[in-house]
């Protein structure tokens, strides 16, 4: 399938199923299992995984419409994490169970024990996104990935949370609990498998909010009159939507080159992932900040209210700046990478989007 048509359905399927009335009821606890059985039917969560496995073996820019959809109609479904989730299990020789699958980034603080063949995990884990609507969890534990069931309950318990946005991001406690599959990281090249690869998943869906916000402020500019015209005939608020609009670019650009350097079942090349995934996360992040700083003030008090439809996608960029590791995280790797490469190596590493050192820390 190509990226077009990928596109072409991932629209046709978001703009027709995904309304405020949904986001509505989502945010009340409500799990939309009829969208998530059109995502299936439609093979999203598989795109990443190869024809044996079920998908398509899409790359990382083929699916990016996917992801970028995710952000632009604030999608209530961990879709971007089971896709993760399919291609790590399909690179890894793993059988991928159905329904939707989160993510352990790190591992939080689970400890894996070997008993025989099997791993045995114990500790917790916080912020888990949409755990409790998801039987299978993917973690990240050591140098070895390891696939969860999270309805034994006798050894998993949920505690429900909720970050900014008001999706589920739960709490996990394991009590010795067997994991179903484990292997390897299929991905050596890549330290932090999870979080880098959410990383990209997260930029790329942010940029689709973005582009929401920025089509809702221009919008909104044209059609709100004050003082006998409308207000964004006003140069102040020209120059702001000017730089969002720049901020936006910025970020696509980079979600797009993250994307393009992202392993794939074709290709386990990740030599620039990391690099990439840092610019991209750090790009979306601070533009996120700026962006939904100026579409609240385009907005003005209106669009601070519950009725206002601004607060979905708004609030999905505070938390998902946040997760899979802040801009300031990804800042601070990249910098500790510049300084240890020094001089001689920085202008090199910039030009292949990989530093020799400091990307493991």
């Amino acid at each position: 399938m190509s990226a077009a048509m990928i596109e072409q359905s991932t629209t046709r399927l978001f703009a027709d199923h995904v309304d405020r009335a949904l986001l509505e009821r989502c945010e009340g606890g409500h799990w939309p299992t009829r969208l998530w059985d059109l995502v299936a039917a439609n093979g999203l969560d598989l795109a990443f995984a190869d024809e044996a496995s079920g998908g398509i073996a899409a790359s990382w820019s083929d699916a990016y419409p996917i992801l970028r959809g995710l952000g632009y109609w604030q999608v209530p479904l961990p879709l971007a994490e089971s896709m993760i989730a399919a291609l790590l299990l399909a690179l890894a020789g793993l059988e991928i169970p159905p329904g939707p699958i989160t993510l352990i980034e790190e591992g939080g603080s689970l400890a894996a024990t070997a008993d025989g063949a099997a791993l045995v995990i114990d500790g917790a884990a916080t912020r888990v996104p949409w755990a409790r609507h998801c039987r299978w969890a993917l973690a990240e534990v050591g140098d070895r990935i390891a696939l969860l069931d999270l309805h034994d309950a006798r050894k998993v318990h949920i505690t429900a949370r909720t970050n900014a946005a008001g999706e589920p991001g739960d709490d996990l406690a394991f009590g010795t609990s067997g994991c179903v599959a484990h292997a390897p990281n299929p991905l050596p090249g890549l330290q932090r498998p999870l979080r880098t690869l959410g990383a990209i998943a997260r930029s790329a869906m942010m940029v689709g909010a973005m582009e929401w916000l920025l089509e809702q402020s221009v919008q909104y500019a044209l059609e709100r009159i004050q003082f006998g015209r409308p207000i964004g005939k006003n140069q102040v608020i020209q120059q702001s939507l000017a730089l969002m609009a720049g901020d936006v670019a910025a970020a696509r650009v980079a979600a797009l080159v993250a994307c393009a350097d992202a392993p794939s079942t074709a290709s386990r090349d990740c030599r620039a992932t990391a690099f990439s995934a840092a610019v991209a996360k750090i790009s979306a992040g601070e533009a996120a900040t700026r962006a939904a700083s100026i579409a609240h003030q385009v907005h003005g008090a209106i669009g601070f209210t519950y009725e206002h439809r601004l607060h979905f996608a708004t609030r999905r960029l505070w938390a998902w700046r946040e997760a899979c590791g802040a801009d300031a995280w990804w800042a601070q790797r990249l910098g500790e990478a510049a300084i240890a490469a020094r001089s001689g190596g920085f202008w090199p590493a910039v030009t292949r989007r990989h530093f020799e050192t400091g990307e493991a820390r």
